[in-house]
């Protein structure tokens, strides 16, 4: 509210008066002090200026004119219930008002002129903010509160039950239901002055105005248990964040205290967050000079209702992930805002695995389509709808095999969101607006021929900035038109993903034309699980081929490139300006595997990651390749395999080793190739109690190296965790990440 000139005003009206005169005290502390102080500055002024009398003291003043107030008060709250904030003379009237009441209030109540035709004018009345309004309508009802026996069917009709005489914590909470109950939250700011003017210390600045009620502390306290005890699933984060206030205007600074202490914690995880916790939290959040650098609401330890709540911290800050959490209309309404705000400092967004309506991504595109918007990745991934043919076979053993690595991964739900509408909103969007977005990730969603062709209209845009795509479920046509979208367009795309799509030879034919252009600059290549052929594959290293020198990261895993394929593949990686770093190869056997290791033997320095788990490598077969540790041009940091005799051949480059899924029987000699690695991955190899002692025996003679030792789902004896102690207890021992997960099987 500090920058509504208004707030500013009454503020200022308010200070000066305290450090002016006699009547100085305490400064305001709540909302509620303030306009209770500006209440009675205005009402002094008023009689300063029309009865020239003395400065006389608040009681006496709110005495001699609490009739007007209270007058002016039911005006207030008669109309605030009907949304109404501007009046005529006739609604005055009806208050016991007349025109002078309202023009002496000039500080309160102010007189503005509506055509209401081209004959006449009409003058209309309305307070000088809706905040004095609703100021006033909380005094009113208040007096109602404490004059309950004589104002029954007026408190009565409010509270709407039979609550004659209520005990004040029942009076409120009933009022706060009525709040929330709200759809657009219009007695929001009316609740939150009724909770202040139930302190003492305005009830005592006001004096006969307001009546007495008695407050004791277990009143009191019962009150502000009721508010941190809400929880409803039908309110807005935002209108949540009221119930904060409204603790605040009763000078309750426990959740306070606590989200501070929250926030100077270096262990957040282990703290749990209730629901009002998680509204101050996003309430102090979104306020912070600072900007948050992410959001990610998987990482509070709280409820599901209160990660939601923190959905409001989404204005105030560059990365947020919205996972899996149920989003809702009013959740997309704050993202919306956060992309519209201006500033918008909102530069990454995951909305993955929410069930988004119609309604919602309408919201959202509104958002994409606004000048302010800086977004530059948009996540948006939803479950798989599963479907009988060699598609869904083909992309159900891919999600199946990485289930563990994919957040987003879930099997056998259907997809309801309305993806036709949805990409077509969303296309229409990023055309609007196409300069910022860098990243647009749409996996696991089955695109339509005619969905794709909406989202290809962006990148076809001259304006369109894309770095990275990610997208599945391509059928013919889809192929056809995103290889025509991206070839009118390709210098600025570096990542492109089409993992787990069922690409025929002409599918890839189509988009090698993209590949081969002068002005293609791409880096980043991931087609497993695409059921390349060795056709293909021969379409795709002679596109690289001829321009083969920005290509950093290609996989082809899972794929039936045969031997012809990979020895294609190896021409590819012994040309001269072939500068790929990391490679996820297909299935090779005893002949692909020759082809590769010759290959990389004749241009061997690039090369930094070569992942070939799951192939049924022979020992030969990774003699071959281990020629190629040997070269002294090599410059591997990381290779991952499922079998351990390409450790016997580690050089000093080698940085970080992976193992799965093997049997490991080996010796001390073996595990000494290793003292020089930085990460050591063991996973489920079947390690033995010998093995253990070999192991531990290696890092030992030379700890210093080691940051990082994965053996999960090993089993474990009390035996090898003593000989790995050892380790840890050395002195020269560095290493800081040890997992040693262990899976138990209950029958």
């Amino acid at each position: 509210m500090c920058q509504v000139p208004v707030f500013c005003w009454i503020t200022a009206t308010v200070l000066e008066h305290m450090l002016t005169t006699d009547q100085r005290g305490e400064l305001p502390q709540t909302l509620t002090d303030l306009f209770s102080h500006f209440l009675l500055v205005q009402t002094q002024r008023k009689k300063n200026k029309y009865h020239e009398g003395r400065e006389t003291s608040p009681q006496e003043l709110t005495e001699a004119d609490g009739q007007v107030l209270l007058k002016l008060g039911r005006l207030a709250f008669e109309h605030l219930e009907k949304g109404n904030i501007m009046f005529y003379q006739e609604d005055l009237e009806q208050c016991g008002l007349d025109v002078t009441d309202a023009s002496v209030n000039s500080g309160l109540c102010t007189e503005i002129f509506k055509r209401e035709s081209v004959i006449f004018q009409k003058p209309v009345y309305c307070f000088v903010h809706l905040s004095v309004q609703e100021f006033l309508a909380a005094v009113y009802m208040f007096h109602c509160y404490t004059e309950r026996k004589r104002l029954t069917n007026i408190l009565q009709d409010y509270l709407e039950k039979d609550h004659s005489d209520p005990s004040l914590d029942v009076f409120l909470r009933r009022a706060m239901e009525k709040s929330l109950n709200s759809k657009n939250g219009h007695l929001d700011l009316f609740v939150r002055f009724l909770h202040g003017l139930s302190m003492d210390s305005n009830q005592r600045l006001l004096g006969g105005l307001l009546g007495q009620t008695e407050n004791s502390p277990g009143t009191i306290q019962r009150a502000i248990t009721n508010l941190k005890e809400i929880n409803r699933d039908t309110i807005s984060p935002d209108r949540s964040i009221n119930i904060f206030h409204c603790l605040m205007e009763m000078k309750d600074q426990s959740v306070h205290q606590e989200i501070q202490e929250f926030l100077k914690s270096e262990n957040r995880s282990r703290k749990k967050l209730s629901e009002i916790h998680c509204s101050a939290l996003a309430y102090m959040l979104q306020m912070s000079e600072e900007v948050l650098d992410e959001l990610d609401l998987e990482k509070y330890n709280t409820s599901e209702m209160g990660r939601l709540r923190l959905v409001p911290a989404v204005r105030n800050c560059r990365k947020a992930r919205l996972t899996d959490c149920g989003l809702s209309v009013t959740h997309c309404e704050v993202v919306a805002s956060a992309l519209t705000s201006s500033p918008s400092h909102l530069q990454e967004l995951d909305l993955s695995n929410n069930n988004l309506q119609d309604s919602e991504v309408k919201l959202l595109s509104t958002g994409l389509e606004n000048s302010n918007c800086r977004l530059e990745a948009l996540r948006s991934v939803n479950g798989l709808e599963m479907t009988v043919g060699e598609e869904s076979t083909l992309c159900c053993n891919y999600y199946k095999k990485k289930a563990v690595k994919l957040r987003n991964c879930m099997m056998n739900i259907l997809l309801t969101c309305p993806l036709k509408k949805f990409c077509a909103s969303l296309a229409s969007a990023l055309k609007s607006n196409p300069s910022h977005l860098r990243e647009l990730d749409l996996s696991l969603n089955k695109l339509q021929d005619s969905d794709l062709k909406e989202l290809c209209g962006f990148l076809e845009n001259p304006d369109c900035r894309l770095e990275t795509l990610r997208s599945c479920w391509l059928s013919k046509i889809s192929c056809a038109s995103l290889a025509s979208a991206l070839k009118s367009n390709p210098s600025h795309l570096r990542e492109l993903e089409l993992r787990g799509n069922n690409l025929q030879d002409s599918d890839l034919k189509e988009l090698c034309g993209f590949l081969e252009s002068p002005d293609c600059r791409l880096k980043t290549l991931r087609l497993g699980y695409c059921n390349l052929s060795a056709n293909s594959c021969a379409s795709l290293v002679s596109t690289v081929k001829s321009n083969p020198s920005h290509l950093k990261d290609l996989e082809l895993g899972h794929n039936k490139l045969q031997d012809s394929g990979v020895k294609e593949l190896g021409g590819f990686l012994e040309s001269p300006d072939c500068r790929l770093k990391t490679l996820r190869s297909a299935t090779i056997c005893k002949i692909s595997c020759a082809s590769l290791a010759s290959a990389l033997k004749s241009n061997p320095s690039h090369l930094r990651e070569l992942d070939l788990s799951h192939n049924n490598l022979q020992d030969s077969d990774l003699k071959e390749l281990c020629g190629v540790l040997g070269n002294p041009d090599c410059r591997l940091e990381t290779l991952r395999s499922d079998t351990i005799f390409l450790v016997l051949y580690s050089k000093k480059y080698l940085v970080s080793i992976c193992f799965m899924m093997c049997d490991i029987y080996t010796g001390v000699e073996q595990f000494q190739a290793l003292s020089s690695l930085s990460s050591f991955r063991l996973m489920d190899c079947s390690l033995s109690e010998i093995s253990y002692g070999f192991l531990a025996s290696a890092l030992k003679s030379n700890p210093s190296h080691l940051r990082e030792l994965d053996l999960s789902h090993n089993k474990l004896q009390d035996s090898g965790v003593k000989e790995l102690c050892g380790v840890l207890g050395h002195a020269d021992c560095r290493l800081e990440t040890l997992r040693m997960i262990i899976v138990l099987y209950i029958l």
